[in-house]
């Protein structure tokens, strides 16, 4: 299966343009960090530096209500730490996700670029 998509590989940059080519090598896969960086990157990065902010606020939050949680000696307390715990750790949760879903974005418009880069070396080949 290897071998097919580096042939693959290798048959569509022999259709590009040198230049086309460096694009489809810029467009390749990226280990978990680079996708991580991605989501920094463009117009919306502000908006993830502020996510990322709120996930480390929420999760500190979330370890001063847990260590609150055991140290608290009425039903009152434990119910209401319990839930801050809760609370806390949805929010971390929906956040994260939040992030996952714009690398996962990130990965979808790159192989939709390297689509319409093929189809774009296939039309201009005939």
């Amino acid at each position: 299966m290897k071998d097919d998509s580096k042939k693959i590989d290798e048959l569509i940059k022999e259709a590009l343009t040198e230049e086309e080519a460096r694009f489809y090598d810029e467009l390749g896969e990226q280990n978990v960090l680079e996708k991580f960086e991605g989501v920094f990157k463009g117009r919306m990065g502000w908006l993830s530096i502020l996510m990322n902010f709120w996930i480390l606020a929420f999760f500190v939050l979330l370890v001063y209500c847990a260590v609150q949680f055991f140290v608290a000696e009425t039903t009152e307390g434990l119910v209401t730490w319990g839930v801050g715990v809760l609370v806390c750790s949805i929010l971390v949760s929906m956040l994260k996700l939040y992030i996952w879903m714009q690398m996962d974005k990130n990965d979808i418009l790159r192989e939709l670029k390297r689509l319409e880069l093929q189809v774009s070396a296939l039309s201009h080949k005939k």
